[in-house]
């Protein structure tokens, strides 16, 4: 049997090991999982996440393998539900339920997978708490190296489906924490000053990872929710920044799957692709003003869209909110988007909005250096906005802690500056100068290089092609230099979203799965994916 090595046992390489059972080609497959349980996957964890942060996709969204997440979770108990606030009887397949419970459902498919696998003929190998050192091609195969083993084994193909990388543990302080995965989970934290560096939902989280140390939220019937400070925390105040000081929205209701879109098509992405990379950004914008102005002519119009650009855009997406207090916002917003709901509306401008992300995307390799920096200073913070809407119930909890004066926001502007010392870190912005006791960076997972690879080995065959991103085929296997090619499929997130900006969330990690599974399987012709050089911006 062709022998397979799976690197990493979240989501990614979960739907790899599903897509490698469809198949139905028994294989040798080895996996390799440095966390204590595979299967489960950083995000979704117990050691990186409270049972306060909520998953960012409900059941009608993941994609299932043996069962899809709503019936598993219909087949657990009252009282395990209930240990993560759940009622079995208000379960609906739209809700954003804890990561934690998530990361449970993957566990046990994981587990149903080694079993299904064995009885398919596969061989199975699982390594737990193992961590992959090193990665080399070679012409007898791969060399993988794990902690703890002084000889390489050896794979006829190998995926690396590493998923986040975040900052180790060692790199945080008892006042600084480079990102919210970073041993906050376990720090205590006293009741100081905190700075959040984002607004995001990362932001957010991080937020209600202090002050479950210091209180308690009070939520009744799932809608209304109070959080009741300790009398000895009265100190705790906790500033969450960035550049706008603008919240996210609230997730909005929308028809799933997406519904096609008219005019921005794939054919017409490819012909506008194949006209050339000059004014190739208009053109597609262009483009997007048809599509939006035939889904919502109304909205159109008191934009005045036809008088904005593919820069301009994001000025008008964002100007209200602008305008407004941004807690006063978030209420508005989350009143709107929860009558929407129960009435079963969708915003039209929304939603187009949601479906043109993933279309546009296609053009980013073929953007050049100057029209790639507007993409990313301006439609690219739309989408963004647009589909990382969050769940209402962290809106709601957020509300809950400005009413209960723990929490503010602060816009930074372009020009701030940050200073990080051995117990405080300053920022600088307006002519103001801010000190924290506690600060955590929580804008989320950067693009990531060559150089940042973890694999002494792989890393060095890597940049012997002078570029500071991996070139992978449509199957995602690597392509330069000759040494590797064909034989490490490259499944990694951070180091695809250079020309992939918005290569997140579980439906990509399952589509990136089938993708290097029919590899492994069928081997085909490679096409070359990406063509865009780093930019550092």
């Amino acid at each position: 049997m062709k022998k397979i090595a799976i690197v990493g046992a979240g989501p990614t390489g979960i739907y790899t090991l599903f897509s490698l059972l469809k198949n139905n080609v028994p294989l040798s497959v080895s996996v390799y999982e440095q966390a204590r349980e595979a299967g489960v996957g950083m995000p979704y964890s117990n050691e990186e996440n409270s049972r306060m942060m909520l998953a960012n996709i409900a059941s009608i969204e993941i994609p299932p393998i043996f069962s899809t997440y709503i019936d598993w979770l219909r087949n657990q108990s009252d009282s395990h539900l209930a240990r993560y606030g759940v009622e079995s009887s208000s379960l609906h397949v739209r809700q954003f339920l804890p990561r934690i419970l998530l990361g449970e459902y993957f566990r046990d498919q994981f587990l149903a997978l080694v079993a299904q696998a064995r009885k398919q003929g596969f061989e199975i190998n699982v390594y737990e708490s193992c961590q992959v050192t090193d990665l080399e091609a070679t012409p007898e195969g791969v060399k993988l190296w794990a902690q703890d083993e002084a000889q390489a084994s050896v794979f006829d193909l190998a995926v690396i489906a590493t998923g986040h990388v975040w900052p180790d543990d060692d790199q945080a302080t008892r006042s600084f924490f480079p990102s919210p995965w970073s041993g906050l989970m376990e720090a205590t934290i006293p009741a100081c000053t905190v700075g959040i560096m984002g607004t995001s939902l990362s932001g957010l989280d991080a937020a209600m990872a202090v002050v479950i140390q210091h209180g308690e939220f009070i939520e009744h019937d799932g809608e209304h929710v109070q959080f009741n400070l300790d009398e000895a925390s009265r100190a705790l105040r906790i500033v969450l920044m960035s550049r706008s000081g603008i919240l996210p929205e609230a997730d909005f209701y929308c028809p799933l799957p997406y519904e096609p879109l008219s005019i921005v098509t794939q054919s017409a992405i490819e012909a506008e692709i194949a006209a050339g990379a000059e004014g190739l950004l208009d053109r597609i914008f262009g483009l997007m003003v048809q599509e939006i102005q035939q889904a919502d002519p109304h909205w159109s119009t008191r934009i005045s869209i036809q008088e904005l650009n593919a820069d301009s855009f994001a000025q008008a997406w964002f100007a209200d909110r602008k305008t407004n207090d941004p807690f006063q916002w978030a209420e508005s917003n989350l009143q709107e988007v929860e009558r929407n709901k129960r009435d079963r509306r969708t915003v039209a401008w929304r939603y187009v909005i949601l479906r043109l992300h993933e279309a546009v995307q296609e053009i980013v390799p073929y953007l050049d250096e100057e029209d790639s920096k507007r993409f990313d200073t301006g439609l690219a913070r739309v989408f963004v906005d647009n589909y990382a809407a969050i769940p209402s119930q962290s809106i709601r909890r957020l509300l809950a802690l400005r009413e209960a004066g723990v929490v503010s926001i602060l816009a930074l502007g372009p020009d701030y500056e940050m200073d990080v010392n051995d117990n405080q870190t300053v920022i600088s912005a307006h002519g103001e100068v801010h000190t924290f006791d506690v600060f955590i960076d929580a804008r989320g997972q950067q693009p990531l290089k060559i150089k940042d690879l973890p694999f002494p080995a792989l890393r060095k065959q890597l940049q012997e092609t002078g570029e500071d991103i991996p070139e992978v085929g449509d199957d995602y296997r690597l392509l330069e230099p000759a040494a590797v090619r064909g034989s490490i499929a490259f499944g990694a997130l951070p180091w695809l979203m250079h020309d992939q900006p918005f290569v997140q969330g579980l439906t990509v990690c399952a589509e990136i799965g089938e993708a290097m599974a029919k590899a492994i399987s069928k081997p085909t012709r490679q096409q070359k994916r990406r063509r865009l050089p780093f930019i550092d911006m």
